[in-house]
């Protein structure tokens, strides 16, 4: 049996999804692996797969106790023997466990990372057949990544102590490049894989506001989604405390975490929260890392994080399954000075640790105060290259007019120069605006020529600001009392003249109702129907509901209706072992409703992608693009998705493009002749190095592209 027969005989998908399957191969092939990749898009199946082919035990080491029972849990759903060892277990459990997995029980064990260190696990390890370790959530072990953790720094220690050097394989949703190389530094990884998929999840819909008012915000936004689950994450155990009271007596069914709780409390309400019995979790930040819930709708941030690893980290928590979600920021100035206090009192006593933190919240505070692409702000936080838009996050969605802001920038500047770069925004801004406060007098800064020369308001200043700062006219520095400089492009607007226009918002509120639009209309009474029967189940077993299936199957088999067994196997996330688990029982809700409702199962006229009515640019756009548009068609008719990498593939497969290396080894796609026939050009840009990028160029190649896939 090969890795493909594997994923869909225990996991129920027909292909990898992007960079799997070349981890998976590489890991097989007894290399070393690295693998980032965002939240929801497969790290547990690049290691997972391989564990089932190779001939030994897989050790998995997990931070948390509660991913390693769901992870468990999963797999044991999946027909795979797996086990946990971590502290929830009594010593006579532990030893059972050690026990059944050296007798060959267990295919995959979780350890936590602590456990490295215990002799009767030491003891299991020498004796064992481990052919992989696999380090997940790998970026704790840095000092530089947002979790550190120092019981990580034991496992090169422990690799060091087998017998056998076992295969070594790390994964990620959030690592820089300064974190990778800690990994690899640490974990002591020989010539690794190293993979990063890409840190752009599509089917999340990006949004801040920033409301006078939160609580009517968040209800607002909550009243729309009232059967979603989602999780709201506060600063503060005081914030999560009251805005759980304000949840209930509104009558919806939350939960809440904090460090605060009791474990056991803690435990009751996790638990609530993965079975649906509470919808929403309102938490900290101590809630949600290797949360292996599928159905998150969506991800409030009721105050903004303080950093931007963190918010891609636990806003990746919605839409694991693929469906459409959305992730919100409700933001206001106060959130900074929260998360800067937070700072200042942690336990940590590194000053160039702290320093660090500071820099990665003013970050954060651009994202949130930006009129720029969101999406298009965290790819480029994380080096990956945007478009200037998304059509997918609340600043491209709503209408925003483009301003010249050239005479206030000058303003700006002017005032930051002429005050000797010694001070910080507030103050820039309150000379600007003419404050009589007492620093403003102390320091003279009243006699400046640049004094009360603005009538914008505080606010309109700060985001004018934010956006020089972005654009390299305006620098901040570091530390814990940053100041305004100029910056490298100063000079353009002082003495080069040139126009600098920003995006400002009018008056019309954004909304983030896109995510759910994006939706496929599917048979609502079907559906609950068989999310009834998945919940009847999941109690019977004592497990969340969607390890037996994620809402995206049930959806599927809404779109699908399978009659029989051989097209139950065809829903996405159905393979034979669930088929012989559930199929029977699913097959009789399908077939009683369609039957009572007089339903046939869609015939290939009916739900045939009509490629029709997509609009051509006269300009070139990116594959992208088409991309996109392609997809529209194809979700409505609810056929898979289409990535741009998979349209340049088929491209080279077709013979339009083919794949060049460069003397240094990188590769890059050129038209062959035929696709020069086509129009389809090879565009050059630098972006932080060289990218190559293939373009349509007329609408002929974009027609071409669509007829391909219209086929």
């Amino acid at each position: 049996m090969d890795a493909k027969e594997i994923l869909k005989k225990h996991f129920g998908y027909n292909s990898f999804r992007r960079g799997q399957e070349e981890l998976i191969n590489a890991t097989l092939c007894g290399q070393d692996c690295l693998g980032v990749m965002p939240t929801g898009a497969g790290k547990s199946i690049c290691f997972q797969v391989p564990a089932l082919l190779l001939s030994g035990i897989t050790i998995v080491i997990s931070p948390l106790i509660s991913l390693m029972k769901d992870q468990v849990n999963a797999l044991t759903q999946h027909g795979i023997n797996a086990a946990f060892i971590n502290s929830t277990l009594t010593e006579r459990q532990t030893y059972t466990a050690l026990l059944n997995a050296r007798a060959g029980m267990y295919k995959i064990i979780y350890v936590a990372p602590e456990r490295l260190e215990s002799p009767d696990f030491l003891d299991f390890a020498n004796q064992a057949d481990i052919s992989m370790l696999t380090v997940d959530e790998a970026h704790c072990i840095s000092h530089w990544g947002q979790d550190f953790r120092p019981s990580y720094l034991k496992i090169a220690e422990f690799l060091q102590m087998l017998p056998t050097r076992p295969v070594v394989s790390a994964y990620t949703a959030t690592a820089t490049q300064q974190v990778r190389d800690d990994i690899i530094r640490l974990l002591q990884l020989q010539n690794p894989e190293v993979l990063v998929t890409g840190f752009d999840r599509q089917n999340l819909f990006f949004q801040v506001e920033r409301p006078d008012k939160k609580k009517p915000a968040l209800f607002s936004f909550l009243d729309e989604r009232k059967d979603k689950s989602g999780i709201i994450y506060c600063a503060t155990r005081k914030t999560v405390d009251t805005l759980y009271n304000a949840l209930t007596e509104k009558g919806y069914a939350a939960a809440t975490y904090h460090a605060g709780l009791p474990d056991r409390e803690r435990h009751h309400n996790q638990e609530d929260f993965l079975h649906d019995r509470a919808r929403i979790m309102v938490a900290t930040n101590a809630f949600g890392m290797g949360i292996d819930k599928s159905n998150v709708s969506f991800v409030v941030h009721y105050n903004m994080p303080k950093d931007v690893e963190s918010y891609y980290q636990e806003a990746g928590r919605a839409g694991r399954d693929g469906e459409p979600a959305d992730c919100l920021l409700l933001y206001n100035g106060q959130d900074v000075h929260t998360q800067l206090f937070l700072i200042d009192k942690s336990e940590e006593t590194d000053t160039e640790i702290k320093d660090r933190d500071r820099k990665r919240l003013k970050e954060m505070t651009y994202y949130s105060t930006t009129y720029d692409c969101l999406r298009g702000y965290i790819l480029k936080y994380f080096g990956e290259q945007a478009d200037d838009t998304c059509d997918s996050c609340s600043n491209c969605k709503s209408t925003l007019a483009e301003t010249d802001i050239t005479v206030d920038a000058q303003k700006i500047l002017s005032c930051v120069i002429k005050s000797k770069e010694r001070y910080g925004v507030s103050t820039i801004i309150n000379v600007l605006r003419g404050s009589k406060n007492e620093k403003i007098m102390r320091f003279g800064l009243h006699t400046l020529s640049t004094y009360d020369i603005s009538d914008l308001s505080e606010r309109r200043l700060r985001d004018i600001i934010t956006h020089l700062v972005l654009h390299d006219f305006l620098h901040v520095t570091d530390g814990k009392y940053p100041i305004l400089q100029r910056g490298e492009r100063a000079d353009e607007i002082l003495r080069q003249g040139v126009t600098v226009k920003m995006k400002l918002a009018d008056d019309t509120p954004s909304t983030a109702k896109n995510a759910s639009e994006k939706r496929a209309p599917i048979n609502k009474q079907l559906f609950d129907n068989l999310r009834d029967l998945r919940m009847k189940i999941a109690n019977k077993r004592n497990v969340p509901a969607f390890v037996i299936f994620p809402d995206s199957t049930l959806t599927d088999m809404c779109a699908k209706l399978p009659a029989n067994e051989e097209e139950f196997l065809n829903v996405s996330g159905v393979g034979q072992v669930k088929l012989e688990q559930f199929g029977k029982q699913f097959l009789k809700v399908i077939t009683d409703f369609t039957q009572e409702e007089d339903l046939t199962a869609p015939t290939a006229d009916v739900y045939e992608p009509n490629f029709s009515d997509i609009e051509f640019s006269d300009e070139p756009v990116a594959i992208s693009v088409i991309a996109d548009k392609l997809n529209c068609v194809l979700t409505a008719t609810r056929h898979q998705k289409l990535t741009a990498q998979k349209i340049n593939n088929i491209l080279v497969e077709q013979g339009y493009l083919q794949t060049l290396t460069d003397p240094k080894g990188k590769t890059y796609k050129v038209p062959t002749l035929r696709g020069d026939e086509a129009g389809i050009i090879s565009e050059e840009r630098v972006v932080r190095g060289e990218k190559y990028f293939i373009n349509l160029f007329d609408q002929n190649a974009q027609r071409l592209v669509v007829k391909i896939f219209s086929m």
